[in-house]
């Protein structure tokens, strides 16, 4: 199996370019994608199990690997949640899945987002990690959009390591080709 066109980018390309914009002396000093956790939180699925059910099938033919059911850590009376119900899904990626993942979501799905302008630059956490909320599965082209019985959104979170501020992250991303928004106001 030939390794993914992001790792190979990373180790041949990006890992040169961030010694030198950085000042490091050791590769492994470079930051560098650890995993990708793509999670969908169904509320619905309090009173329709089917909508879990069919969302954990959208996000495994998205990501490629089978998620895991969210369950609720303890009840909150307003929201009518019981502990241990069912409320969303998440699938954790890593290696050559993640930099598969990466590579569709970045050169596929999010251009086909209507009025695309790049995704906000200021979702970094205090750990350089970065966090990416998506409002339609429907852009990603393995779900079939006749099939669809309701959008549904999704969190993606990119953990780097190795990342010592968030300038670090920020250019990691950039170099991999994340459509960061211009932070350009002057029009």
């Amino acid at each position: 199996m030939a390794s993914p066109r992001l790792l190979d980018k990373y180790k041949n390309e990006i890992v040169p370019q961030m010694m030198q914009a950085f000042s490091l002396k050791n590769k492994l000093a470079v930051p560098r994608l650890e995993k990708i956790v793509v999670n969908m939180g169904v509320g619905e699925a309090l009173t329709d199990i089917k909508l879990l059910e069919k969302s954990v099938d959208e996000l495994a033919l998205i990501c490629g690997q089978r998620p895991i059911t969210r369950r609720a850590k303890k009840a909150i009376a307003n929201f009518k949640i019981r502990q241990g119900l069912p409320v969303g899904c998440k699938v954790t990626l890593r290696r050559a899945m993640m930099y598969e993942f990466m590579d569709r979501l970045l050169n596929i799905a999010l251009p086909r987002i209507r009025d695309f302008r790049g995704v906000p630059v200021d979702s970094f956490d205090q750990a350089g990690n970065y966090n990416l909320g998506i409002t339609d599965q429907s852009i990603f082209p393995e779900i079939e959009y006749d099939k669809l019985t309701r959008v549904q959104g999704m969190d993606i979170a990119f953990v780097i390591k190795n990342a010592k501020s968030h300038e670090q992250s920020r250019e990691l991303l950039r170099l991999f080709g994340m459509p960061f928004a211009n932070t350009d106001t002057r029009g």
